[in-house]
Order: structure tokens, then C-alpha cells, then sequence
């Protein structure tokens, strides 16, 4: 089996591990470890019998729902097959341009999506002399006075893979010198209602801005692949008219409606979060050849002084425990590994067998 692009393949781990898939604890996909919340379980199993219907196309209840959670119209709002369908038909966007931007290290998925429909891609690295990692600025100050009104750019905050949090007013100039500007926001959950940065309040501002989110690692639902998109209603209606028409199943939108409101949850997992990600960071600060990146999301990098590729296949086959590599960032490569924040507990294993291998 070939090594996963994506973390989440406990699969391929266990075939490294010798070990059945169940007793891999995974550290590579960045899920919070709390859910699902009992809202969104209640939910599937009220709405079991509705599966011998076709949902409605429009999921005007979805819509709403999430409308309301973001304080905005619902015609400002495309639900979708996570996050990933919705970055399909913004790749099909981008590809009417002349060019597209990618801040990199960038999440792999991006290459899918514009490269799908042909389209021209600029890689802007963020990586400075020394190996270190830069901010968007960095990867995007070189960019000619006059930017001609045909490029594209898609950024995402929290940025995928160092976890730093872009203020608004970084990411806000760069709104008027691209025609197209994808904002992913499929991390912006973890962080506390008062520290989000989130470009939502200005959506109606800038027509040329689109904003994606995914209800699946907050809510720790992945298999249910949800995720939505906030745009102008014109591009929401021309995406529409491209894709299939039921792309939401039932108990998925059922599961979003019944999430949205649950502030019970977000509010222990915010709790659970600043805890764990600080005493997971702090840990990793102390093993001799790790350098973690302080970041905002629920999933920290970390250089290492030693091969990332041969930490993480020790840790499976001495501990059966998965750690993402940054293989897919050729940025970064071997010298890099990404783990998510986990329960305390769980943390402090992985800890433990760092220090052992």
C-alpha cells in the first residue's frame, strides 16, 4: 500500500504497525478527539426513517442554519460534500483566469482542485534562508505594483500545516488586487468566537471573495462530509448549476442543523483545546531535536533534527501510533512532521514514545 497523501489512513498504518487498524491511535489526522457531540448523533438517528427520500436540493433548512450561526443571509450560503467538493468548483473558477497564487506550504488538496481544470499555478514559497517558515506577507511581497485583474490566489486560516492565524487586516489588501481570492477556513472553529479572524463579516464587501468551511473536524464528523462555502449569491448559483444536485446527504445536514446552535460543545472544546495544545506544545519543546511551531489550530508542526519518515515508523511499529510526515509539502519534506492535539491523556502517550524512539 502506497503512503497516504492525507493523514486519517489508519489502514495504511496498520500494515507498518502489524497491528489491526482499531489499535492505531492517530495523531495524523487533525479530528477533534470530543466528538461527535450528542446533538449531532440524536439527530442521524431521528431523521433514519427520512432516507428513503431524496433531500432537497436547495437545503433551505441547512442553509438557514448555517446562516444564522454566521449571522448572514442564507443566499450567501452553498452547503456541499465537505469542504474539498466546494474547492472542485472554485478550482473550476480559477482555471478561467490567467493565473493562480499559492502561499506555500500549502494543503495538497489546492494542486487537486486547480490542476483537475488546467489551471496555472504560481507556487509564492513562505520559506525563508534559513529554513524557517514565513507569514503570507512574506510569500506575497514581491507582487508587481500593478497586478494584472486576471490572478487568483487562495490562502487558508488557520494556516495548513503551521497553525498560524492570520489577522484580518493581512489577508484584507490582497482582496483588491485579485480577481478571485479563496479564503479556506476549515480550521477558524477551533479558535474562540473573540480571537477568530474571519473574513465572514466582510463578505458582502467583496464580490470576488469566497470563504470555505468544514463542519467535519470541529464537530468530528469526517465520514459524514460536510462542509459549506459563503460567496456572493451570483457565484453560489453558478457553482450550483455545475454539480450534482443532491450533494448533501440527509443525516448530514440533519447532523449540521442540530451543531450549529450546540455552544455546550464549542465551548468545551474550546476549553479542551487551550489546554491540551499548550501542554502537548510545551512537551515537544523539551525533546531534544523538536522545534514546535506555535500556532492557533488544534494540530501543532514540529521540525525535527532527525528524519520525520523514520520517527513516524518507529512510533508505529514500536507504539502503533500514526504522526502525519510533510511529505506532500515539498517544502518541507522529511524534516518535518505534523501531530494533532489530542486528549490529554493521549498526548501524553505520544510524548512518551517520542522520547523513546
Amino acid at each position: 500500500m502506497n503512503r497516504p497523501k492525507h493523514g486519517g489512513n489508519p489502514t495504511w498504518a496498520a500494515t507498518v504497525a502489524g497491528c489491526p487498524p482499531s489499535l492505531i491511535l492517530d495523531f495524523s489526522a487533525s479530528i477533534s478527539p470530543l466528538g461527535p457531540p450528542p446533538s449531532a448523533l440524536t439527530a442521524i438517528k431521528l431523521h433514519i426513517d427520512s432516507l428513503t427520500s431524496y433531500p432537497n436540493p436547495d437545503y433551505p433548512e441547512l442553509c438557514q442554519a448555517i446562516a444564522d450561526h454566521h449571522h448572514i443571509d442564507p443566499d450567501w450560503v452553498l452547503p456541499g460534500n465537505g469542504a474539498a467538493e466546494l474547492l472542485t468548483w472554485a478550482g473550476w473558477e480559477f482555471s478561467k483566469l490567467n493565473t493562480t497564487l499559492i502561499p506555500t506550504p500549502a494543503f495538497g488538496d489546492y494542486w487537486r482542485s486547480l490542476q483537475t481544470f488546467g489551471t496555472r499555478i504560481i507556487a509564492r514559497s513562505m520559506m525563508m534562508d534559513d529554513g524557517e517558515i514565513g507569514d503570507l506577507d512574506f510569500a506575497l511581497r514581491h507582487l508587481p505594483v500593478d497586478i494584472p485583474h486576471s490572478l487568483g490566489l487562495i490562502v487558508n486560516n488557520p494556516h495548513n500545516p503551521t497553525g498560524q492565524i492570520y489577522r484580518q487586516e493581512t489577508i484584507l489588501p490582497y482582496l483588491d488586487k485579485f480577481k478571485l481570492v479563496v479564503v479556506d477556513e476549515s480550521f477558524m472553529d477551533f479558535l474562540p468566537r473573540s480571537e477568530q479572524q474571519s473574513l465572514i463579516p466582510s463578505i458582502t464587501q467583496y464580490p470576488n471573495l469566497v470563504i470555505l468551511r468544514s463542519l467535519t473536524k470541529f464537530y468530528s464528523l469526517p465520514g459524514l462530509r460536510l462542509g459549506y462555502c459563503i460567496a456572493h449569491p451570483d457565484r453560489l448559483r453558478l457553482w450550483k448549476s455545475w454539480r450534482d444536485p443532491w450533494p448533501v446527504n440527509t443525516l448530514a445536514a440533519a447532523a449540521a442543523i442540530a451543531v450549529l446552535p450546540d455552544t455546550q460543545f464549542q465551548q468545551q472544546t474550546w476549553d479542551w483545546l487551550a489546554i491540551a495544545r499548550n501542554r502537548l506544545f510545551a512537551g515537544l519543546t523539551q525533546i531534544s531535536g523538536f522545534h514546535p511551531y506555535p500556532g492557533a489550530a488544534n494540530f501543532i508542526l514540529v521540525k525535527s533534527d532527525r528524519s520525520a519518515v523514520e520517527i513516524q515508523t518507529k512510533l508505529l511499529q514500536q507504539h502503533q501510533i500514526l504522526i502525519r510526515d510533510c511529505m506532500s509539502f515539498p517544502e518541507l519534506g522529511d524534516r518535518f512532521f505534523r501531530v494533532a492535539v489530542r486528549t490529554i491523556e493521549e498526548n501524553d502517550r505520544l510524548l512518551a514514545a517520542l522520547r523513546s524512539v
